[in-house]
């Protein structure tokens, strides 16, 4: 039997522990932490959103670059992955927005245990607490207190730069490189971005929601909820933008967002709920008549000058399109995901490392992108399962 060890117990590392064929292969997978799962729970903090609900053409236009994700969802669907989890007795359900989760009676602890008790009857060995180090000169694996290991082929999971507590820091990036391995440098994705706020404002709004908005970022368009911080926006809506927002911001000091407060109504609705309004002091229409908040009205305020305040053909229109300056992104460690990583051209159709024989990246550690919702687990699940299918139909001996 040949040896596989996997590095890394995220969601990517522990789905190809799920799936690889223990008739072929005696398997170790290998864990810096003394658990497995630990960014799988933090994202299971706010409610475990597993995958997302729709056909696969429509699930592909979330990720990016275009084309990469493509072969590899359709090979292990949202709807594989519902029904593998029912399978090991995870049932799921459609929540709001389209989003899957699992049964309201299951802590993210209880899925991850179901995962874990489902490995463990296929064989696969544990070794936990064990952080790699990188290569010996002899191109064994090495590791934090432990003798070198030699491996027929090794799957690295090692995730991105964001959360280090949960052991997803990056520190792997040089170790890579060191072998000629271009790693593209970790930017924060699905993040909060910084606005300088009003004084009078962000003392009054801070931490106030903005819901059932819309953003518009150039040609890119957005709908869902954001949050009033001290540092800027965060939420759903802007994380979804948050790659074209930072590719921007690499060579630009600033940009510019457009926020649609009223995203159900066109100009001509509001007009006409304006005119049609018996109240005299704008900010009475604002609230009473066209259904805005507080918050949302000292938004108005802060990005437009008294006259397009008292204007009401001027007010309409920025109504459907605040202006709002972003300056920068939040830290890299805030993030719920990164951009960067193993440069995709660096591995082949079958995440194999054109530059290391019979050694694979997988999950979040490679430089893709998707936005939250569910679309980053069922991107690192669908790896983890395609890379398992790709190696289980090997011939014994066979290499890449």
């Amino acid at each position: 039997m040949r040896t596989v060890h996997i590095i890394g117990g995220g969601p990517a590392g522990l789905m190809l522990a799920a799936h690889l064929d223990p008739s072929k292969y005696r398997v170790t997978l290998f864990e810096k932490k003394k658990t497995v799962g630990r960014k799988f729970l933090v994202a299971g903090e706010g409610g475990l959103n597993l995958t997302y609900t729709a056909s696969i053409e429509e699930l592909t236009t979330q990720y990016s670059p275009d084309g990469f994700i493509d072969p590899i969802l359709r090979q292990f669907t949202n709807d594989d992955l519902r029904n593998w989890l029912n399978l090991i007795g995870i049932p799921s359900f459609i929540g709001s927005s389209s989003r899957v989760f699992p049964d309201l009676n299951l802590k993210p602890i209880e899925v991850l245990n179901k995962i874990l008790d489902h490995i463990s009857t296929r064989g696969i060995a544990f070794q936990l607490d064990t952080p790699w180090t990188g290569w010996n000169t002899k191109g064994q694996l090495c590791f934090e207190g432990c003798e070198a290991v030699d491996s027929d082929i090794v799957v690295f999971a090692l995730g991105g730069s964001s959360w280090k507590v949960t052991g997803s820091d990056g520190r792997w990036r040089t170790t890579f490189e060191e072998r000629g391995v271009h790693v593209v440098p970790f930017r924060a994705a699905n993040c909060a971005f910084g606005v300088d706020w009003n004084g009078d404002f962000i003392a009054v709004h801070e931490g106030k929601p903005l819901k059932n908005i819309a953003l518009t970022y150039q040609d890119h368009y957005s709908k869902g909820e954001l949050v009033i911080s001290n540092f800027g926006l965060e939420g759903n809506a802007i994380y979804a933008l948050s790659q074209k927002i930072q590719h921007t911001l690499l060579t630009e000091e600033s940009t510019v967002i457009h926020l649609d407060l009223k995203p159900t109504l066109t100009i001509h609705e509001l007009r006409q709920k304006y005119e049609n309004s018996h109240r005299t002091k704008v900010t009475d229409i604002l609230k009473k008549d066209l259904n805005l908040d507080r918050t949302a009205i000292g938004l108005l305020k802060q990005f437009t000058d008294k006259d397009t305040f008292l204007d009401p053909d001027r007010l309409i229109k920025t109504i459907k399109a605040v202006p709002v300056i972003i300056h920068s992104a939040d830290e890299l460690d805030k993030a719920i995901s990164t951009l960067g990583g193993i440069a995709l051209d660096e591995v082949d159709a079958h995440f194999q490392f054109k530059k290391i024989p019979d050694t694979y990246a997988i999950g979040e550690m490679l430089d893709w992108y998707a936005p939250t919702g569910g679309y980053l687990l069922q991107g690192c699940f669908s790896m983890g399962f395609v890379l398992a299918k790709h190696l289980n139909e090997l011939e014994v001996g066979e290499a890449e």
